[in-house]
């Protein structure tokens, strides 16, 4: 029987760009499962935003990280690709917090070169860490895990910065350090997004982000390319937010929800996507 790190690694190997959607928590993890997708992202943005109501720049702490990784691998049984961030400071920090992701239930953890504290891969004003202080990073995040299967996926921020060819350079040394996955965020033309897919030897990620830099292709054109994973890491976070505000929006104009019940889910709907019938029924059997 696999292990949900052996599962990612073969999902990613098999390079036909499995979608991975991502989740801020345990619920949404549970519709995501429940749609029949193989993996879901822990997204560190969406944790920022929904969790803590701040914009996606380095708030989130290792612990709030810890705590909702735990209740994720809780509530759903596909393996967790979780976003590291940048490891939370320097090598030792790193190798720490991939103790902690995996024990807490990650099956691989996505670590990058950004200069703490981060920003979203699609704002500005971002800074990178050199590469080889990087490499130094990655030898420590592989060197920390305990399962040899656990996903050390190295993400680097320097196309906006450094231009394309020392993005792929910076990745081609991360996997020379160790990385079993990488993953160039914001390339902004479907070139570059070929180039990342088959110059580098490993699986890659590609970011699909409503609004930001990178060409929107279809899972078919991305597998066609290469590439093993594609986050849509906030689409749930998205819908849900542009449902909340104009369900709000009617109940402070009408003062009920009778012109907005088809954006609602059913109170039926509700406890069957927190598995209620389960807990009744163990409910009834230790009664």
């Amino acid at each position: 029987m696999q292990t949900r790190s052996q599962y990612l690694k073969a999902l990613l190997v098999a390079r036909r760009a499995a979608i991975i959607p991502g989740t801020p928590n345990a619920l949404f993890a549970r519709v995501i499962a429940a749609h029949g997708f193989e993996a879901v992202y822990v997204t560190g943005a969406g944790i920022a935003n929904m969790s803590l109501g701040v914009p996606d720049i380095g708030l989130v702490t290792l612990t709030e990280l810890t705590e909702h990784v735990a209740a994720i691998s809780n509530a759903v049984d596909i393996p967790l690709l979780v976003d590291g961030d940048t490891g939370f400071g320097n090598a030792l920090n790193i190798g720490r917090t991939v103790r902690l992701m995996e024990r807490a239930g990650a099956a691989g953890i996505q670590i990058e070169d950004q200069v703490f504290p981060k920003k979203c891969g699609h704002f500005g004003g971002k800074q990178v860490i050199p590469a080889a202080e990087m490499v130094g990073k990655i030898k420590a995040a592989v060197d920390a895990r305990v399962d040899q299967d656990l996903q050390i996926v190295a993400r680097t921020d320097a196309r906006t910065i450094e231009g394309i060819n020392a993005a792929v350079d910076r990745a081609q040394a991360y996997v020379e350090a160790g990385a079993d996955v990488t993953f160039v965020e914001a390339p902004l033309e479907i070139g570059e997004m070929q180039r990342i897919a088959s110059e580098i030897r490993v699986p890659q990620i590609a970011n699909m982000v409503f609004g930001g830099l990178t060409p929107q292709l279809a899972q078919s054109q991305l597998a066609q390319l290469g590439f093993g994973g594609v986050l849509y890491a906030n689409a749930a976070l998205q819908a849900a937010l542009k449902s909340v505000n104009e369900v709000m929006a009617a109940l402070r104009r009408d003062g009920s929800l009778a012109q907005v019940t088809d954006r609602l889910a059913g109170f039926d709907e509700r406890q069957q996507a927190v598995d209620k019938p389960r807990y009744d029924e163990l409910e009834q059997r230790y009664r």
